[in-house]
């Protein structure tokens, strides 16, 4: 949360200046870009967007699970699907769609083989745990609040289906875009914060699509926000017996102290390089979430399900069972695909990402 609430900031932010009109009186490539770099170097800017964003999240956390989280964040995803839909109806009619539907779903193994399978696996597994929350607690917390009625097989389905039709929708919108206006795909957060501006002043009723697009994508991070603080709340709540209130304020004041070096990163302190070279103090942190936490959260979790000295593999099989819909199989070659096989594929994903931040060039 200590840069991920920074990003949601800016997102707010852009979404209230596509509101305003604010970002369509910038009609050059070099005018967006100077507006997002003195964005997010102002102090005075980018902090009232952060506490915005830290208190939403802790806000709709305190009023309760199903009064506040469940209930809310229901209409936000009803809301963000409305939203995909639409943005990918508006991308498809564009004039390089085709090239970028070729290029986005046509397979291509001289690409493959080119990146290197290991690489694609690396980046494929990196993805899975990042958007699923794995490894951090995101994930479970919710699933300790799911009643008995269905077992957490079908939930897991329903969970990969709905994760998978949102990547694959979000595609649809952002390759037609790109290829309509010769933008780099893989150009990283400039993509979203400066070349589809560049293109939403261009095309018409762009001050429309530039909202849609970013109020889709703010929703989709505050729902990200609201579960890892909801993880912290519930922390709090269980072993330091706080009230949800207490602790939901606690989160909100910690992770706002906590992410101003993130967001000052990028102005008074933009000459700290942690990593070196020109990274920046979002850079390291990003690097200790997705190549440290998020792998060895995962496998202390392969652990604590399979082996005696946790939960144990067969009160991990009966508790996930529970219920009607699809069963996990307590087999013995399931049993030492989990124990054995999966640990080795996590720390391949873990020291992979070591290898391709210091060793590869």
């Amino acid at each position: 949360m200590m840069f991920y609430t920074t990003i949601t900031g800016w997102l707010l932010a852009y979404t209230v200046q596509y509101a305003s009109g604010t970002m369509m009186d910038l009609h050059t490539p070099e005018a967006v870009g100077a507006h997002f770099s003195t964005f997010t170097a102002s102090a005075s800017q980018a902090i009232p967007y952060l506490l915005l964003t830290t208190f939403i999240s802790a806000g709709i956390c305190a009023l309760g699970v199903q009064n506040g989280v469940e209930k809310i964040i229901k209409y936000m995803m009803i809301f963000l699907l409305f939203m995909l839909f639409f943005l990918a109806a508006r991308a498809l009619t564009m004039p390089g769609t085709g090239k970028a539907l070729a290029f986005y779903l046509k397979p291509d193994i001289s690409n493959f083989m080119q990146r290197g399978p290991a690489n694609v696996i690396f980046d494929a597994m990196g993805q899975a745990f990042f958007t699923l929350s794995i490894g951090i607690g995101s994930m479970e917390i919710f699933g300790s609040y799911i009643d008995k009625k269905h077992s957490l097989g079908t939930e897991s389905i329903w969970i990969i289906a709905l994760d998978t039709l949102v990547a694959l929708m979000a595609g649809l919108i952002i390759f037609p875009i790109c290829f309509s206006y010769n933008v780099d795909p893989g150009s990283g957060p400039a993509l979203i914060f400066v070349s589809l501006p560049n293109i939403f002043t261009q095309i018409p009723g762009g001050r429309f699509w530039g909202l849609l697009f970013f109020a889709f994508l703010s929703a989709a991070a505050l729902t990200t926000v609201i579960a890892v603080f909801e993880n912290m709340i519930a922390f709090l709540m269980d072993e330091l017996h706080f009230s949800r209130k207490k602790a939901s304020f606690s989160v909100f004041a910690a992770i706002s102290i906590l992410s101003l070096p993130c967001t000052l990163g990028f102005g008074i302190l933009k000459n700290i390089h942690p990593m070196g070279e020109s990274s920046s103090i979002l850079d390291l942190e990003d690097f200790i979430v997705s190549n440290n936490l998020l792998p060895l959260g995962a496998l202390f979790l392969v652990f604590f399900c399979t082996l005696k000295r946790g939960w144990g593999w067969h009160n991990m099989i009966q508790e996930a069972n529970t219920g009607k819909g699809i069963k996990l199989s307590g087999g013995k070659f399931f049993q030492f695909y989990v124990t054995w096989v999966l640990p080795l594929i996590i720390l391949f994903v873990f020291f992979m990402g070591y290898y391709q931040k210091f060793f590869q060039k």
